[in-house]
């Protein structure tokens, strides 16, 4: 979380975790495009030899103020390759929420058990406790043939069922917004905590919806 009193915002950083190919990049890029263009900033990429990392800034119409401030997501993505652990890791570094996106296909659920643990590590060498940080679950490519029941994925990576989770296409854009949408919500109710807990009077939250 940023705070820039100058121009009266507050940022808040999303990061969109999981395994290589998973859909990461997918979802960054329909939300920028479908975003309005008064209220986004620039998708910049940083290559790599096989991966890449996006991120832009977004500023929803109706995500609503916090202690007066306005309220912009910063959104990113990180390489999905195992050999790019150093910038994943540079990536989580003042995280406010997470979204894992899960691949849904049969021969991608060890990748994502791994990707999760990699997550969990990653977050405590910044003392971040993944049990303490807003994060829902998107199961992506639910459109494909040879893919897991969501009860399956439900088993291995959400089994205690305290995580919210989505169905997703993201390469139709399908789930990708409630997927935002749902994070956006867990964040803002974490900060507005902190902000009463601290003596502020932040104004009531505004609903956040998709604009088309």
């Amino acid at each position: 979380m940023e705070i820039n009193y100058a121009s009266g915002e507050i940022s808040l950083k999303i990061v969109f975790y999981g395994p290589g190919l998973s859909g990461k990049t997918t979802n960054l890029e329909v939300i920028h495009q479908k975003a309005p263009e008064t209220h986004k900033g620039q998708l910049t990429s940083v290559a790599t030899q096989q991966d890449r990392t996006l991120f832009f800034d977004f500023m929803p119409l109706d995500l609503g103020r916090i202690g007066g401030l306005k309220t912009k997501l910063r959104l990113f993505t990180v390489p999905g390759q195992p050999f790019y652990n150093a910038t994943r890791k540079l990536v989580l570094k003042r995280v406010d929420g997470l979204v894992f996106v899960a691949d849904s296909q049969r021969d991608k659920m060890a990748d994502n058990i791994e990707s999760l643990n990699n997550l969990k590590e990653n977050l405590a060498t910044h003392n971040i406790s993944i049990d303490e940080t807003p994060l829902v679950l998107q199961y992506n490519k639910r459109d494909l043939d040879n893919i897991f029941t969501v009860e399956e994925l439900e088993k291995e990576l959400n089994p205690d069922g305290k995580l919210k989770s989505f169905e997703a296409v993201a390469i139709t854009g399908e789930g990708v917004f409630p997927t935002l949408k749902s994070i956006a919500a867990l964040v803002l109710k974490t900060v507005d905590k902190m902000f009463q807990s601290s003596s502020s009077q932040p104004k009531k939250l505004g609903k956040f919806s998709k604009k088309k």
